[in-house]
């Protein structure tokens, strides 16, 4: 079976991680009561990680586009195919609907964005606490869209390694990951 590019792969890989991440130093940061300098520094690195998530992101996209994907294995039945392709375009909306609608929130909140503190991204609106509202619950909800997602995703994947046993998984898998004993080869 044709596995991804090596650059596709690594892309996948910081994606998911940086994705992992951001989600849970956002579900950590905004339980930390009051306005505290540890609060502050996550926040911070929330909004590092989600604007690398939206650079990664448009770059994962356009190799996408350039880089045809593998072939699914022909055992796969039609409707599963449907499904992963369906699936990794929401995924791909969401991972640069999601980064934006944070950038916006920050903004209409009234605060820049600083990518590393070195780098100030465009104001491109400025303070509305009615839209504010607004993109916090966007946000938010796009989020748990995504987390949802990213599970599912998990969770067809490891389907598709221990149960059908299909090579599915490997196409994604850096080369040093053993999967042998779980292909289909081994059956």
């Amino acid at each position: 079976m044709q596995r991804y590019t090596t650059i596709a792969i690594v892309l996948h890989w910081l994606l998911a991680v940086l994705i992992i991440g951001a989600f849970v130093m956002g579900l950590v940061m905004t339980d930390i009561p009051g306005l505290t300098p540890t609060k502050l520094k996550y926040y911070s690195w929330h909004k590092w990680a989600g604007v690398t998530v939206l650079g990664l992101a448009a770059l994962r996209l356009l190799w996408r586009l350039a880089n045809r994907p593998p072939a699914y294995a022909d055992a796969m039945p039609a409707w599963q195919r449907g499904a992963a392709h369906g699936l990794h375009w929401l995924l791909y909306v969401l991972m640069i609907a999601v980064p934006l609608s944070g950038y916006f929130y920050s903004l209409a909140a009234g605060v820049k964005v600083m990518y590393f503190g070195l780098v100030e991204l465009p104001v491109l609106i400025g303070p509305d606490p009615e839209l504010k509202t607004v993109l916090k619950s966007l946000h938010y909800w796009l989020n748990m869209l995504l987390a949802g997602l990213v599970g599912l995703h998990v969770l067809a994947a490891l389907k598709h390694q221990f149960v059908d046993r299909d090579g599915v998984m490997a196409r994604m898998l850096p080369r040093s990951v053993p999967t042998s004993r779980f292909s289909q080869e081994s059956r």
